[in-house]
């Protein structure tokens, strides 16, 4: 097929665009490039690039494609508490906007990168596809409207699909520290303290980058029947943890390394454990093939190689508010981040 895929030189999409290529798809990406510093080792993509904002899509940029892959937006909680109003511009409007020129456009398969963080306050109760959904920040809050908004476009001919994927972590052209597993691990690498802003009872369901690409793949490959307006819930069910547990993990694996609470540590609102079954029951030829204790030897390995410091972990290359701040300050985007030149 001949797969758009936005979002493609980010955490994910730099994973994904691989093995879109290696299933012999024709690939072409979108991408603002914000993040175009903030490469991690050496990387070159392999894909065409329209280089463009989300928000300024035409429908000529859509033409000629059996399906786009959408995996672009802001990429996480702080960032949508940082800029709510463009939050909702960039992930809630502009994909629901993208989804409709698409389909005026005659392609016949959206997949939407969605979130389980749609589960919220979910308490340390189980959920599934079929949940309530109870988002807390506006990153969950415009991935809800989305889900919402495209469902109203399936129709005979165009058929979206909405992958709750669960919190990434694991190597990628484009790292982020900014996620718990990766910056768990990075705190105790470079400073042997495993730092948890919280308590750590939270729940959070767990799953490796590439595991997030090879659900895309899937759900791309599988007949219309399976997958029409559908949610799936991207990960492995005993792959739910509390955040002090993966602590504990981390100081397993890292040696001389111990949980140290902030200060402040209290409660996050933001709870749950995901069933994740419906994805494997529907494609057996899904096969997850990451735990996070794997995951965190794969980090820990990486870290060693390239002598990860404190001042790299904390600075803005690899923390995507970090980054968007930097970007800010030099002057390079606007209030409403987009680039200036």
């Amino acid at each position: 097929m001949k797969v758009l895929l936005t979002g493609s030189n980010g955490y994910i999409g730099t994973i994904l665009s691989p093995m879109l290529l290696k299933n012999n798809h024709e690939v072409v990406g979108i991408d603002s490039d914000l993040f175009c510093r903030c490469t991690f080792g050496e990387w070159e993509s392999r894909i065409p690039l329209i280089r463009k904002d989300i928000r300024d899509i035409a429908i000529r940029d859509l033409e000629g494609f059996d399906a786009v892959l959408h995996l672009a937006g802001l990429s996480n909680d702080p960032l949508g508490d940082f800029k709510p109003a463009t939050t909702y511009e960039i992930n809630h409007q502009a994909s629901v906007r993208l989804a409709t020129l698409s389909k005026s456009a005659g392609i016949r398969r959206f997949i939407f990168s969605s979130s389980c963080s749609n589960y919220g306050a979910s308490e340390d109760r189980f959920v599934d596809e079929d949940s309530d959904l109870n988002p807390v920040t506006p990153y969950g809050i415009a991935k809800v409207k989305v889900e919402q908004d495209i469902k109203k476009l399936a129709d005979d001919d165009f058929s979206p699909v909405y992958l709750r994927s669960a919190t990434a972590f694991g190597v990628s052209p484009r790292l982020r520290f900014d996620l718990v597993v990766n910056n768990l691990l990075a705190w105790a690498y470079t400073t042997g303290k495993v730092h948890l802003k919280s308590n750590g009872k939270s729940w959070r369901p767990l799953v490796h980058v590439e595991d997030i690409s090879r659900a895309f793949v899937v759900t791309l490959h599988a007949p219309r029947e399976k997958i029409h307006n559908r949610v799936f819930n991207v990960g492995i069910t005993k792959e739910n943890y509390q955040i002090r547990e993966v602590a504990e993990i981390v100081c397993q694996l890292v040696p001389g390394s111990e949980v140290e609470f902030a200060e402040d540590a209290s409660s996050d609102k933001r709870n749950y454990r995901v069933d994740c079954s419906r994805i494997q029951d529907i494609f057996p030829e899904f096969q997850p093939a990451w735990d996070v204790r794997k995951g965190v030897e794969e980090l820990y390995e990486v870290y060693q190689k390239i002598g990860l410091t404190l001042e790299e972990f904390e600075g803005p290359k690899y923390q995507r508010i970090g980054h968007i701040k930097y970007l800010l300050d030099k002057g390079i985007i606007n209030e409403n981040l987009r680039l200036l030149s």
